[in-house]
């Protein structure tokens, strides 16, 4: 009898240890606007040493902790320490983009027969839903839940017709989910009141080794696409879907991200660097796959993507100019991260060859975003 109660104390305790270190998600104070209002987050960990930061002003990612092939984590999204840095020099770290991310050529585009006409802040063309887009937006914090296999927080926000420019009023909702499998989910759905357009994504950059760390130049990359668009000065697609094979472009295996951007192609040319849709697939895809791969040889870190969409925006950091101070407090420099963005097609509502962004009355726009992280062995180790 004894023994029988002596063990069951065991599994109960151990038990304990288990749901005490499993999968959590607290909510907390990360800063105040200028007007007062209160900046949350909500920090959601598992039992493997992974941690995501949430931010309420731009339904951000802040920081993201991951254990490296030793076991010792750091944090490899980029950000700011403060909600000043966001506030005063906002670069999309991590933020939510919308209601059109990428780019619309000269902020306009028709739909019915109407032309509407968005903010340009790039130039002379709108990017990411123009001057305040829904990274600059406090959206509003939601549920807030944990169980022992995931930890998620649910935010909205409703963006009312005329918008930016935009028609109908999008009521658009995010969950970031943390499971045990060290998968980060990013879930956005939106509906509308009427016929609009809609592109949302996540502007999360990383850098594998740990933010601050340096150049990502050296990580593998690859991407499941045989194609890309090209674009003009102004970063606008040209229209054409030209094949990678033979081009820098082409990550079908993988390889160092730096290891043909120094090259005089004309298309790196006009971005410093990759800022460029792959083509994943004609059309959106039924099921979640494996759209990139990233593998850091220094700290074995791989993140591997999965999207149903059938674009996938590649940004090799080339603006990272030296100016910014990071949450770790290390300057961030050109090529000091990548951005891995899954969505439609840039300037889908000006090229009918690219396909819809088209959202109606009583239908709902998703994009699930799953983020794995795994490691991997140095190479050449036995």
């Amino acid at each position: 009898m004894r023994r029988a109660v002596f063990m069951t104390s065991v599994v109960g305790l151990a038990a304990l240890a288990m749901s005490a270190h499993a999968a959590d998600a607290r909510r907390e104070t990360f800063g105040t606007m200028p007007d007062g209002t209160k900046v949350d987050a909500v920090v959601l960990s598992n039992a493997h040493g992974m941690q995501a930061r949430i931010l309420a002003l731009g339904a951000s990612v802040q920081s993201v902790t991951t254990p490296d092939r030793n076991g010792k984590g750091a944090n490899i999204a980029l950000g700011y320490a403060t909600l000043d840095g966001y506030l005063s020099k906002p670069q999309y770290f991590g933020a939510t983009v919308g209601r059109y991310a990428n780019r619309i050529a000269k902020g306009r585009f028709s739909l019915d027969g109407h032309t509407y006409n968005v903010p340009v802040n790039d130039g002379a063309n709108s990017l990411h839903g123009g001057t305040r887009g829904f990274d600059k937006v406090l959206w509003t914090i939601g549920e807030v839940k944990h169980d022992g296999d995931k930890a998620s927080v649910t935010l909205s926000h409703v963006s009312p017709d005329g918008d930016m420019g935009y028609p109908g009023k999008l009521t658009v909702s995010v969950v970031y989910a943390l499971d045990e499998k060290n998968q980060l989910s990013i879930d956005y759905r939106a509906t509308t009141d009427k016929p609009t357009i809609v592109n949302l994504s996540n502007h999360a950059y990383w850098n594998l080794s740990g933010e601050g760390s340096g150049s990502v130049m050296d990580d593998l990359l690859t991407i499941a696409g045989d194609a890309y668009l090209p674009v003009d000065a102004g970063s606008i697609p040209t229209g054409e879907v030209r094949k990678v094979a033979g081009t820098p472009f082409d990550f079908r295996q993988a390889k160092p991200i730096g290891r043909d951007i120094r090259t005089n192609d004309p298309q790196l040319l006009n971005g410093r660097g990759y800022d460029h849709n792959w083509v994943i697939s004609k059309d959106e895809a039924p099921a979640l796959r494996m759209v990139a791969r990233v593998e850091d040889p220094a700290s074995g870190r791989v993140l591997t993507l999965k999207s149903a969409k059938p674009g996938l925006q590649f940004y090799s950091g080339n603006f990272l100019d030296g100016t910014t101070v990071g949450t770790g407090g290390h300057v961030y420099r050109q090529g000091d991260a990548f951005v891995l963005e899954p969505q439609l097609y840039p300037d889908t509502p000006n090229q009918a060859s690219f396909g819809s962004a088209r959202l109606e009355p009583g239908h709902e726009y998703r994009n699930l975003i799953v983020y794995e992280f795994t490691t991997e062995s140095a190479r050449g180790a036995h």
